[in-house]
């Protein structure tokens, strides 16, 4: 189906207004700062997406750094890459031992996510790093494995001014994302583990 000459005009005009007024808006938005940006919910994809900023980052010679809270020693996509390649742009931490219910030892989980967090802080607090992504650390907050009032505080005080730091996993608690810049919420519609497929290299690791 070819548009009449009049449809196309009326198109025209109406992406010139919508340009317009976006680009008013745009015009209004130039302050700068470091980003607390959290990402959790129920649904895949919010250490993928964080990884994808890690890598963005990467890609425009920006120094940043990873600190893995929860996730044990199994291979994964990203890490290998970042170690492999990009070791000399991005820190990486791996400073979990697994979930919870796979090291069944309270007390350990403990001593692990307080030993990250203070890599965290380490990381967060040298300029140098223009992003540094707290892999999972919702986990561990949710368990109270670190004190959220702890965690909330540093960022606020401490965070250098354009230092982003990404916070990743489900149930964020409401301090965090009273703190935060950004905030998404990945929802979950439909998942292959509930027709009994299991996770697969290069989409889930």
């Amino acid at each position: 189906m070819t548009d009449k000459p009049e449809d196309l005009d009326r198109h025209a005009m109406k992406m010139a207004k919508k340009k317009a007024a976006r680009d008013k808006i745009m015009a209004t938005k130039t302050d700068k700062k470091g980003l607390v940006i959290v990402h959790t919910g129920k649904g895949k994809g919010k250490s993928s997406s964080a990884f994808g900023m890690i890598f963005r980052c990467i890609a425009h010679d920006m120094q940043c750094a990873v600190v893995q809270f929860i996730k044990g020693g199994m291979s994964t996509g990203e890490r290998d890459l970042i170690l492999s390649h990009f070791q000399d742009k991005c820190a990486f931490h791996t400073m979990g031992e697994g979930f919870t219910w796979e090291t069944q030892d309270k007390s350990r989980d403990i001593e692990m996510a307080s030993a990250a967090w203070e890599k965290a802080k380490e990381l967060i607090r040298d300029p140098a790093n223009k992003m540094v992504l707290l892999d999972e650390i919702n986990i561990a907050l949710r368990y109270d494995y670190i004190d959220v009032n702890d965690v909330v505080a540093f960022l606020r005080d401490e965070k250098p001014e354009m230092t982003h730091v990404v916070l990743t996993g489900r149930n964020a608690k409401e301090e965090l994302i009273d703190l935060a810049d950004l905030v998404t919420e990945m929802e979950l519609i439909k998942h292959p583990f509930r027709s009994g497929i299991k996770a697969q290299i290069g989409v889930e690791y």
